[in-house]
């Protein structure tokens, strides 16, 4: 049995896309998962299940076409992903900053793009780690967070739709749900 992170984009966010995270929850369980938990309302899914990771791709994928046809990227790491994940962060991602980020691949996103698409980008007061989950992004003040390529450029990159966002106090919160 393997515990897995199940992070939705763009649910419950602004009042759009409403999900009942309860329901969710009981709909999941009846799709054969186990121990099934969500963190805050914004699509943070936790659960074990002892399907390959293809199959369990392909599972919610069909099941978010049928009852969320509006939820069209998720990311799912497992425990393992995660751990190895944490050991690899940089040093900075440990210290005080004035904002961090965890910009998660979803299933199917050309990695390799979105780093070519990063790479292009004028850095202010900003860090990042490419990641084997995501691209971790400090941002290193908050008096010039506002002109910083993250909260100026990122909405407009191509692939902005297909990536899902957690802050580092989430990032945490993933671990601690995953070690359950």
């Amino acid at each position: 049995m393997i515990r897995y992170a199940l992070l939705v984009r763009g649910i419950n966010v602004g009042g759009k896309n409403k999900v009942v995270m309860a329901q969710l929850r009981q709909e999941l369980t009846e799709l054969g998962l186990e121990s099934v938990e969500s963190y805050i309302n914004s699509g943070n899914i936790f659960f074990d299940s002892s399907k390959a990771r293809t199959l369990l791709v392909e599972s919610l994928q069909g099941f978010f076409g049928v009852h969320y046809p509006f939820i069209q990227n998720f990311s799912l790491l497992s425990q393992k992903d995660y751990e190895e994940e944490f050991r690899n962060l940089p040093d900075w991602w440990f210290q005080e900053m004035a904002r961090k980020d965890v910009l998660f691949y979803t299933e199917g996103l050309d990695r390799k793009f979105v780093e070519e698409k990063l790479l292009e980008l004028k850095l202010g007061e900003e860090v990042l780690h490419f990641g084997k989950l995501g691209i971790f992004w400090g941002k290193l003040s908050e008096e010039t967070y506002s002109k910083t390529a993250y909260h100026k450029q990122l909405l407009k990159l191509p692939f902005y739709g297909n990536i899902t966002i957690r802050n580092a106090n989430t990032f945490d919160k993933i671990g601690h749900f995953l070690k359950q």
